[in-house]
């Protein structure tokens, strides 16, 4: 799962298979759940840049966890890929590359939202 320039090599934007699974096939809600996850997110990275900003590993690591986790269960694999990255460097206290990986995941939420644009 590698982030090569920055980007998840080879991952879906948002699996929707996994998506199906579940919201149990509706329509409705999967647009919902992906609605949802797409303003969590956005907030998740805004604390994560603050995080970084003040050199605090153990929120980034928090924030990143928890986001990897919301995305991975709904399907947002690319940003998930992110998330999990980001929170293995912070434990690592590398916070610089943490920085680039947040440039990254504003990439990766502007596709997630054309994603459901397109729902």
């Amino acid at each position: 799962m590698g982030l090569a320039g920055g980007a998840p090599a080879l991952l879906l934007v948002l699996d929707v298979s996994q998506l199906r699974n579940v919201t149990l096939n509706d329509e409705t809600l999967m647009r919902e759940v992906v609605v949802a996850l797409v303003s969590e997110v956005s907030q998740q990275i805004e604390g994560l840049s603050r995080a970084v900003q003040q050199g605090d590993t153990q929120a980034c690591i928090k924030v990143a966890h928890n986001a990897y986790g919301a995305c991975g269960n709904v399907g947002a694999a690319s940003m998930a890929a992110v998330f999990c990255s980001i929170e293995r460097q912070a434990a690592d206290g590398n916070l610089s590359l943490c920085r680039s990986y947040v440039e990254t995941l504003s990439v990766e939420l502007e596709k997630l939202r054309r994603e459901v644009d397109s729902m």
